[in-house]
């Protein structure tokens, strides 16, 4: 197993930690304990991705499960904040609607034997998403705070919804097979 897979296996060996310090180890110091483990597995999303390319390590196991560590990842932080109240419900309900969507069309795509680039808006999504996670975790006591987690929310849910469109207009041959 290469240095890149071995970082995104590292980030969903990171979940299980996240979910237990976040949900059991005392308030607020879980928090803040979890939202660094949280960012530190977000990190390795990135650099996984980097090193690959970069040291050509890209390989069938990294496409799947790399895309997978991240659904992984930011879902259960997702479905934790809900349990936590810290999250509206119906973002995350968009949120995995639009994952599933997404990859029942990749599904597709394979089937009919298309490729289909990650999009950049894709990349846009999740990083909103990976910011959204620890501003609303961390539940800071600033003035400020309830409009900024107000419009982190928004922003991910639109590209959420953006992101998934675009694939599906982009690459909408998959559909007419």
């Amino acid at each position: 197993m290469n240095l890149a897979n071995k970082l995104t296996m590292l980030r969903v060996v990171m979940i299980p930690a996240f979910l237990l310090v976040l949900f059991l180890a005392p308030e607020p110091m879980g928090r803040y304990i979890a939202v660094v483990i949280f960012i530190v597995a977000s990190l390795t999303d990135m650099l996984d991705g980097k090193i690959a390319r970069k040291y050509n390590m890209v390989s069938n196991f990294g496409k799947f499960m790399d895309p997978l560590a991240d659904k992984l990842l930011v879902m259960s932080a997702l479905v934790s904040m809900v349990a936590l109240k810290d999250l509206a419900a119906w973002v995350v309900i968009v949120i995995l609607a639009r994952e599933f969507a997404i990859t029942g069309f990749r599904t597709l795509a394979m089937e009919a034997n298309i490729v289909m680039a990650a999009s950049w808006w894709g990349k846009v999504k999740t990083t909103t998403q990976m910011i959204m996670i620890p501003v609303l975790l961390l539940n800071l006591p600033f003035a400020c705070m309830p409009v900024l987690e107000k419009l982190l929310v928004i922003l991910a849910v639109f590209f959420t919804i953006f992101s998934g469109a675009d694939y599906i207009i982009k690459n909408k041959q998959v559909l007419m097979g």
